[in-house]
C-alpha cells in the first residue's frame, strides 16, 4: 500500500482543550521537530476531539488559534509541515462514521482511557466512548506510517491497526498500517505534585501541577521548587516509584541539555535537591523563553495564524478526500459527482 517514491507520512495532534504543559512539548512537539526534514507530516488540532466534554464555544475557538501559535512557535515548520484544525478537514468526521460501522463495540469497551474517564462519571457522552475511532480515522486518512505518541496513548494507536486491518480484510487493501513511535525518554512526564500520575493538560492550570509552556520565569521556579521528590538524598536516574519525582525532573533536565546521563549524575552528585530543583528550573526557563516570547508575537497575528491554517486545511484535504472516496467506492456507496477515486 506504501508508495515507495513517497516520504514516510507522520500524523499527530493536540486538543485545544487548556493549556500546553511541557509533557506535550518534550512528548509530542519535539518528536515532530525532528521529522520535519526527511518525513510528510500532518499536524493536527483535534477540536472534535475536545468536544467529547463541552467547551465554551469562544474559548475553543480562541484555545484553536493559541495551539497553532504554539506549534509554530515550538519549531513546526509550515513550509515543511502541515498544521490544521481537524473539522476543517470534513473527511475526519465523515471517514469516522465509516470505521465506527466496522468498529466492535467491546473493542471500544476495554479501551483503558474510557474506562478510567467513564468511571469519574455518573452520565457519560457517546462521543468518549467513539473518539478513539476518530483518532483511527484521523490517522488512517493520511495512510501515516508513523504516530508519534506518549505511552498512555499506545492503546489507541493499537486500535488504529485492528481498525485498518479489519477495514482491509472487509473491503480490500485500503489503509497502510500504521506505527506508534514512542521516544526512549520523555514518553511520559509526570504531574510534579503528583509523581504517580502523567502531566496533563486538563489539569496544567491547577498550582504545582505542571510548567506550561506560557509560564512566565517566576511560575517556572515556583513549580519546579514545589515539585515532589523523595525523603532521600540521591539524585539518580531510577524506575523506584519511590524516586518518581526525583526521575522525572532528571528525565527533563536531560531532555533539554542533551546531556548522557552518567554526566547528569556526575554533575549532581553530592548536591543536595533545593540546588537540583534550582538548575532544572533554570535549565526549563532559558529552553521555554524564546517559545513564549514567539507565541506572544503569534498570538497578536490571527489573521496570519488563519492564514496558515486555511492552506494547512487544504493540503490535507487533498490527502483525505480522496482517501475518504476510495473507502466509500469500495463500502459500496454511490460515487459523490464532487469526490472521485481518481
Amino acid at each position: 500500500m506504501t508508495d515507495p517514491v513517497r516520504k514516510s507520512r507522520v500524523f499527530s495532534g493536540i486538543q485545544p482543550s487548556g493549556l500546553l504543559p511541557l509533557g506535550n512539548y518534550l512528548g509530542a512537539i519535539r518528536q515532530w521537530l525532528g521529522t520535519q526534514a526527511d518525513h510528510e507530516n500532518y499536524f493536527c488540532i483535534v477540536d472534535l476531539h475536545a468536544v467529547t466534554i463541552y467547551q465554551q464555544p469562544e474559548m475553543l475557538r480562541r484555545k484553536t488559534l493559541e495551539v497553532a501559535a504554539m506549534y509554530l512557535a515550538a519549531g513546526v515548520d509550515p513550509r515543511l509541515s502541515t498544521i490544521f484544525v481537524q473539522s476543517h478537514v470534513r473527511a475526519h468526521a465523515e471517514g469516522s462514521w465509516l470505521l465506527t460501522c466496522v468498529t466492535p463495540v467491546g473493542w471500544l469497551e476495554r479501551m483503558t482511557q474510557y474506562k478510567a474517564k467513564a468511571g469519574q462519571r455518573t452520565s457519560v457522552g457517546a462521543g468518549l466512548l467513539v473518539y478513539p475511532v476518530l483518532q483511527a480515522a484521523d490517522i488512517v486518512l493520511y495512510d501515516a506510517n508513523e504516530v508519534p505518541v506518549g505511552e498512555d496513548q499506545k492503546q489507541h494507536v493499537e486500535l488504529a491497526q485492528d481498525i485498518a486491518q479489519r477495514f482491509n480484510h472487509l473491503y480490500g487493501e485500503t489503509f497502510v498500517i500504521p506505527q506508534a513511535v514512542i521516544p526512549a525518554s520523555g514518553a511520559r512526564i509526570l504531574a510534579l505534585n503528583d509523581p504517580g500520575r502523567k502531566m496533563s493538560k486538563s489539569e496544567a492550570h491547577q498550582r504545582g501541577h505542571a510548567v506550561c509552556l506560557t509560564d512566565d520565569a517566576d511560575e517556572i521556579r515556583n513549580a519546579i521548587q514545589r515539585a515532589v521528590t523523595d525523603l532521600g538524598r540521591e539524585i539518580v536516574f531510577s524506575q523506584q516509584p519511590e524516586k518518581a519525582g526525583v526521575n522525572n525532573l532528571l528525565e527533563i533536565y536531560e531532555l533539554l541539555t542533551g546531556r548522557p546521563r552518567p554526566e547528569i549524575e556526575a554533575h549532581f552528585e553530592g548536591r543536595g535537591y533545593g540546588e537540583f530543583k534550582q538548575e532544572v528550573a533554570e535549565v526549563v526557563i532559558e529552553a521555554l523563553r524564546p517559545i513564549r516570547e514567539r507565541y506572544r508575537e503569534l498570538t497578536g497575528e490571527p489573521d496570519e495564524l488563519k492564514r496558515i491554517l486555511e492552506v494547512g486545511a487544504e493540503n490535507a484535504a487533498a490527502i483525505a478526500e480522496p482517501k475518504l472516496a476510495e473507502m466509500k467506492q469500495k463500502m459500496g456507496f454511490l460515487a459523490s459527482p464532487r469526490y472521485r477515486v481518481k
